[in-house]
């Protein structure tokens, strides 16, 4: 399970997914035990298999462990630590994958200039050096002093990086996927449910973002993922964020029996490894 400290306003949804995927295996024929993070932080899990929703960082570094010991890990704990949103904006920006222009800080910086320069007046700040907790940890300014004074903030929260990109104004996105399956699941969040059917546009959207967040999570190396990206006018399509193992709330039943079935490939790729040569 995921530590509450980091599903905010999402601790009953990130629940329901876990115990889903968990029916899903078991009706698939596996032994599933739950363990909450805290619990997997004293070091007592050793199962064979670790599918997790974990994000503090005693936890990411057992997970590394465990995969580097052979263990079976999904998300991996160097996906995990690559959605961190510093190591995530260098990934995805080195990848040549679609995001805002962005510049990463030390939170005790005078970037104001710095900005103006870049023309960046409505910018999105985001903690840079680990996982979002509150909301605040991602905040939207709309000058490069209320930038600087949101950056002070984040200074005196103990924040030592901070990620600032451009803001890019079009349709907020949101989607879903498993890697290694055929889901895929995007809509509107602020328009109606069927405002995407029926429409040749849309197919060429659902292609197109299909093709990006495939290779990013690729290059994030996460299996279990979702986010957010802005469609421009033009129809150009921006990643604006990338998570590793989100709620799946609009479609938890899909989402849930297409992660049971990635796990069980994985477990059956490792086992028969000869299939593969």
């Amino acid at each position: 399970m995921r530590a509450g400290a980091f599903s905010p306003n999402h601790i009953g949804n990130d629940a329901t997914i876990m115990n889903t995927v968990a029916e899903q295996l078991r009706k698939r024929g596996c032994e599933v035990n739950i363990y909450s993070e805290e619990q997997f932080c004293t070091g007592n899990v050793s199962e064979p298999v670790v599918i997790n929703m974990c994000r503090e960082q005693r936890s990411t570094e057992l997970l590394q462990r465990l995969e580097d010991e052979g263990t079976l890990v999904i998300n991996s704990g160097y996906g995990i630590e690559n959605c961190i949103r510093e190591r995530q904006a260098r990934i995805l920006l080195g990848s040549n994958i679609p995001y805002p222009e962005s510049i990463i800080v030390d939170t005790d910086e005078v970037v104001k200039q710095r900005l103006i320069r870049l023309g960046m007046q409505q910018c999105w700040i985001k903690r840079g050096d680990f996982h979002t907790q509150h909301a605040e940890d991602v905040s939207y300014v709309r000058s490069p002093h209320e930038a600087q004074d949101v950056l002070q903030e984040y200074f005196l929260r103990g924040f030592k990086r901070a990620v600032i990109s451009r803001h890019l104004p079009g349709k907020l996105v949101k989607f879903y996927g498993v890697a290694g399956t055929n889901f895929f699941h995007w809509f509107f969040p602020f328009e109606p449910e069927d405002a995407k059917s029926g429409k040749e546009e849309h197919q060429h959207t659902d292609e197109q973002l299909k093709a990006i967040c495939r290779r990013a999570a690729r290059e994030l190396n996460l299996v279990v993922y979702g986010g957010e990206c802005i469609m421009a006018d033009d129809g150009t399509l921006s990643i604006i964020d990338f998570n590793d193992w989100p709620s799946f709330s609009s479609c938890r039943a899909e989402a849930a029996s297409n992660i049971a079935k990635a796990a069980i490939a994985a477990i059956k790729e490792r086992k028969e490894p000869s299939r593969n040569k």
